[in-house]
């Protein structure tokens, strides 16, 4: 009869593997959910129209045309996207932007939820190298903690830095830190991001090397 240790191992085997499918599949669905249901305006899809694009009749069911509807919603949604964008980089859509940051600054409460989510989604898609860089801070007498560099600097000269909390890394400290006093590293953000996510147990390497395996009586 295998021991307990063995039977633990495999759940905590079998865990690791089905955990994060199980969580991606979760995110897929509920945005797949929130798409369906703002995709209402979309009435001219029915089952009438799948069928004279070729769908079988059997086929172009209450299933298929939600699906179609999202699939229209979520085309709309991107070339929504690329629209602003574009307009975004002309003299007139920094007008408009300029007036929209304005306004949404007027409004008490608002504002701090838009300008967090503005920045949060510049920080997201920003491809500059220094953005979200993990440096080595040390906070105590060779007590050493991961912070990220934000890009932005203060006006005596100091960089602003994020130290995030583990494992939660919407909550944490916007320190500002002379350049000597941190200390660069070759690390990568995803390998940084895992360190912190995991409380310091996670490796990105961990994959490339197999679960040990001992033979019990």
């Amino acid at each position: 009869m295998a021991s307990s240790s063995s039977w633990k191992r495999d759940f905590a085997s079998g865990l690791i593997v089905l955990l994060p499918i199980i969580v991606t599949l979760t995110v897929i669905i509920y945005l797949y959910g929130i798409l369906a249901s703002a995709a209402f305006f979309i009435p001219a899809i029915d089952s009438g129209l799948l069928i004279a694009l070729g769908v079988p009749a059997d086929a172009a069911t209450a299933r298929a045309v939600e699906f179609a509807r999202v699939f229209v919603a979520l085309v709309l949604f991107v070339l929504l996207v690329f629209s602003v964008g574009y307009l975004m980089r002309t003299a007139f859509g920094d007008i408009v932007e300029r007036a929209l940051d304005d306004a949404m600054n007027h409004v008490p409460g608002l504002r701090v939820v838009y300008n967090a989510s503005k920045m949060a989604v510049e920080t997201a898609v920003s491809g500059t190298d220094e953005l979200q860089k993990p440096v080595k801070l040390e906070v105590w007498d060779g007590l050493r903690m991961t912070a990220f560099k934000t890009g932005k600097t203060t006006d005596d000269g100091r960089d602003v830095l994020f130290l995030p909390t583990a494992p939660n890394i919407t909550t944490g400290f916007v320190i500002e830190v002379s350049p000597e006093d941190y200390e660069e590293t070759d690390e990568r953000v995803e390998d940084a991001l895992t360190r912190i996510l995991s409380a310091g147990f996670g490796d990105t390497h961990d994959g490339d090397s197999p679960i040990p395996m001992t033979s019990e009586d």
